[in-house]
């Protein structure tokens, strides 16, 4: 109840963060590795930076991450990790067996100034990495940028380090990368779907569908039948284009990918919402020469139909949102576009071009609207706006909830991490789908506190 202490006036903080809306790098460089088939991800750090990273993700998911760690002590916390790595992948190739390691750094490594990239080939230079086994690498100190740059940074590693370069006289083959950003692994399955559907080869990475939402078979499986596997990265070099799906997470591996292996790339908006996908499937359409079929063009006419049946829910509704720079981006446009009123907008994410972005969505239709990303752009400043002029529905990650009950404020989960709820793994907020989902779980919410608060005489069976 301490919440109830927040005052509305906003006072400049310069160094303090109160409930940041991010985590660090090294969960989203985990999560990242996941979409690797037979990967075992593997934290260069303590034991305690890896239990941490393993929580946030088996909560949030309901579902057992495994991973590796250094386990530095006192004194490879002085002289450095690089006996403890180099023996740890021993370890793991002989009892484990993956595939593939990915090693990430952590805040202790990253003080030290271990190479991780010498490191990883001393190993191989020694046997440790066994033939045909494969190791990729990325450095994610937690004290700079937030889990999305984690992901970024381990997904432009899988580029950098595994595709292929293409001879000089070799045509590109033909199929187009997929990189999807930080989403859910339903999200990712939709994407396929979608793809599947347009006819368009492609290769996806990463991809955690059947790895973080496997189905109970009544064994274990170490590692889960999902991922890209590492042929599918390697071809990736040698595609005739890459859609980046998001400009936080997926544009450092589209870059990487070019400048390695000249594959020309779009960076586009996660596809949440009418405009996005409509701007996702065109570019799609444009790159390949395929036409969009008529059943995706009968599932935007469904979340048309969806969005004016329950405009009268919607029309002028104020929103407050947190989390992700891509997500926030996307789902902002799609609010403004259906009346409502994204009105407070903070992710801890930082990146120049976010409230630039922000301003060309939201300037001209909801100009009351106010976003900050970065530091200080917390959960504590979101309270204290909401405490200057209310909202009436609040979307973001679980944190959001303390807000939602001491405010009285429905409340839709989005986002990473969501730790009371259920579902957001299995069903997807990405494309048409995705957008009735979006809707459903908006106007289930709206309405129950419609149907919570009305008096007797106005309580309605229809609404």
């Amino acid at each position: 109840m301490f919440l109830k202490h927040t005052t509305a006036e906003v006072a400049d903080r310069k160094a303090l963060t109160v409930n940041p809306a991010k985590t660090c790098q090294p969960v989203g460089a985990m999560y990242a590795s996941l979409g690797i088939h037979g990967c075992l991800p593997h934290s260069h750090g303590s034991q305690g930076c890896c239990a941490y990273h393993r929580s946030s993700l088996t909560r949030h998911y309901k579902e057992p991450v495994m991973a590796g760690t250094s386990s530095f002590t006192e004194g490879s916390s002085v002289f450095g990790g690089q006996g403890n790595l180099v023996q740890a992948l021993n370890n793991m190739f002989t009892v484990y067996k993956p595939d593939v390691v990915a090693v990430h750094s952590t805040c202790l490594s990253e003080t030290i100034g271990d190479d991780l990239g010498q490191i990883v080939k001393k190993a191989i230079d020694e046997g440790k990495v066994p033939e045909g086994k494969t190791v990729v690498y990325a450095s994610t100190p937690s004290y700079i940028g937030s889990h999305v740059t984690g992901f970024a940074n381990m997904c432009a590693g899988m580029a950098k380090q595994l595709a292929e370069v293409p001879a000089e006289d070799a045509a590109p083959l033909d199929q187009v990368n997929i990189l999807p950003g930080w989403v859910e692994p339903s999200d990712m399955r939709e994407i396929k779907r979608i793809m599947k559907t347009m006819g368009v080869p492609f290769v996806m990475y990463p991809d955690t569908s059947d790895v973080l939402d496997a189905p109970m078979t009544g064994h274990h499986e170490f590692y889960p039948k999902g991922g890209a596997t590492i042929e599918e990265i390697k071809s990736s070099g040698l595609s005739k284009a890459t859609l980046a799906l998001g400009a936080w997470g997926s544009e450092a591996a589209a870059q990487e990918l070019w400048k390695k292996c000249r594959v020309p790339y779009e960076t586009l908006d996660l596809p949440i919402g009418i405009k996005a996908t409509d701007r996702f499937l065109s570019k799609l359409s444009e790159i390949t020469g395929t036409p969009v079929p008529e059943s995706l063009t009968a599932e935007r006419g469904r979340a048309l139909d969806m969005i004016t049946d329950m405009q009268n829910y919607l029309y002028g509704k104020r929103v407050a949102l947190w989390g992700d720079p891509d997500q926030l981006l996307a789902l902002s446009e799609f609010l403004a576009d259906i009346d409502m009123k994204p009105v407070y907008i903070v992710s801890g994410t930082p990146g120049k071009k976010f409230m630039k972005k922000m301003e060309g969505i939201l300037g001209d239709v909801v100009p009351e609207a106010k976003f900050k990303n970065g530091e200080r752009a917390d959960m504590f400043l979101m309270h204290q706006w909401i405490k200057e002029e209310g909202v009436d529905l609040l979307m973001g990650n679980s944190y959001g909830k303390y807000i939602s009950r001491d405010d009285d404020i429905p409340f839709v989960r989005m986002g990473f991490p969501i730790y009371d709820r259920v579902g957001h793994s299995y069903f997807p907020t990405v494309g048409y789908m995705g957008a009735i989902r979006i809707l459903e779980k908006m106007l289930g919410v709206i309405m129950d506190k419609q149907d919570r608060d009305a008096p007797e005489e106005k309580f309605e069976l229809v609404m």
